[in-house]
């Protein structure tokens, strides 16, 4: 594994987040462009971190033992890669995550997954505010639609661009599939 390139982390790509009952959301094709980004970090050797969220609730579409909390076959973890379990939205809270990260000598991260507003952003912020350079590739995640606090409905395009814009520039560079693809390229 190379450690002179970013770690890509792959956030709650469960089978309960490609089903319809999970609610309205954006990005249709964000699964392939993921699928296309592990590819590329697969053939370069680097660094690949497979985030599954593991719920403590007991009505949750992440509760152990349920067929919708396993990874979605086309983005399932290899056995040699890294399995990062989670009970918070945030991947670096009580996960070893960091320390793996640090041990590694991998300074740099690439987010992609569910859900831009949650876990997406949650983890984001707490890589960029532990000193990971953190690029959040925006096309390669997705939201859901939501009511906001006061009450107003906001599609799932509305939702992902916001948790977007709160992350841009602080916390990481917002950036797409493509040009993330054409920077790893440049690099290997």
């Amino acid at each position: 594994m190379r450690s002179d390139l970013p770690a890509l982390i792959i956030i709650d790509m469960h089978e309960a987040m490609a089903n319809p009952a999970a609610g309205h959301r954006n990005n249709p094709d964000a699964e392939e462009r993921i699928a296309r980004l592990l590819s590329a970090w697969r053939a370069a050797d680097a660094p690949l971190v497979h985030v599954r969220h593991i719920s403590r609730s007991p009505d949750s579409l992440f509760r152990p033992g349920q067929a919708g909390v396993q990874f979605q076959q086309a983005l399932a973890p290899l056995p040699r890669e890294h399995v990062v379990e989670k009970n918070v939205p945030d991947a670096f809270i009580h996960s070893g995550l960091e320390r793996w990260l640090h041990m590694r000598a991998i300074e740099r991260v690439v987010i992609v997954g569910v859900s831009t507003n949650n876990s997406v952003e949650g983890s984001a912020r707490s890589a960029g505010n532990l000193g990971f350079d953190t690029t959040v590739v925006a096309d390669a995640c997705f939201a859901f639609a939501c009511t906001d606090y006061a009450g107003q409905a906001r599609s799932a395009d509305e939702v992902h661009a916001m948790a977007l814009a709160n992350l841009n520039g602080e916390y990481a560079t917002i950036s797409d599939s493509a040009s993330v693809l054409h920077a790893l390229f440049d690099a290997t």
